[in-house]
């Protein structure tokens, strides 16, 4: 079977310098970039059915650019006042930068990890001495919040977005010859957008050992996977894939 078509499920890159455009150039395939999930925010009435008034807290977390978009248009949507003084404790220098977009990054106070994990994030939470902290997640989150309760940091979580599945349909999912996956969740919304799918001569590509063991779970065989010491990034094991069967 030739390949010619991919469907990257990952939001097309925002550069033209994207790697992913030269794998097109190499090996003259056609990639696709359309996710299998979305991220959807909760609705005002589902936010204010967890009974949290954000204005009682003196820090707010966020571990991600997704975090920080649905906890400032919640708030918008609320008519929440952001307090002067509410302290930002960010997963890394990227999502504190990201503040930005909303806040005077210079005139409030910003903290991140500047390892990007969140055992060293609470450290610096506690070294500030906030006192009462909200974290908003997803419904469905892999943090491990016990690093926080053994740095004796108090920390609340609000449920503010979800993931959902995109929608596909099964002649579309089918149309090319190979689907790359970056999430469990994608590998998920494939089946739901496609209860009868049959992988065939399709082939697929995963990234994490994750969205790996998902794929093993339904049965599918993967032909490309990333990551590893010898491919780091998707990229690189699409490239060496295509090589392989190009060759």
């Amino acid at each position: 079977m030739e390949l010619r078509t991919i469907l990257v499920s990952q939001p097309r890159p925002t550069t033209e310098k994207s790697p992913y455009f030269d794998i097109e150039k190499k090996f003259g395939v056609e990639l696709t970039f359309k996710p299998f999930i979305r991220v959807e925010r909760l609705s005002v009435k589902e936010f204010r059915a967890q009974k949290i008034s954000i204005q009682e807290y003196t820090g707010i977390v966020f571990t991600s650019r997704t975090s920080v978009d649905k906890f400032f248009s919640l708030c918008e949507e609320l008519r929440v006042t952001i307090k002067e003084d509410l302290q930002y404790y960010c997963l890394t220098e990227t999502v504190a930068l990201y503040l930005q977009k909303y806040i005077n990054y210079r005139k409030r106070k910003v903290h991140f990890s500047k390892v990007g994990k969140l055992d060293d994030l609470a450290v610096v939470m506690k070294k500030h001495n906030t006192a009462n902290i909200l974290m908003p997640v997803a419904d469905v989150h892999k943090e491990d919040l016990t690093i926080f309760a053994k740095a004796k940091v108090k920390l609340t979580t609000a449920v503010m977005y979800r993931t959902v599945s995109a929608e596909f349909t099964p002649e579309e999912i089918m149309s090319y010859d190979m689907l790359v996956f970056f999430t469990p969740a994608g590998i998920n919304s494939l089946f739901e957008n496609h209860p009868e799918y049959k992988q065939g001569d399709q082939k697929i590509g995963v990234f994490g050992p994750a969205t790996a063991k998902a794929a093993e779970d339904r049965g599918l065989d993967i032909v490309c996977k990333a990551p590893s010491i010898e491919f780091p990034s998707m990229v690189s094991a699409l490239d060496e894939y295509l090589t392989k069967i190009k060759n």
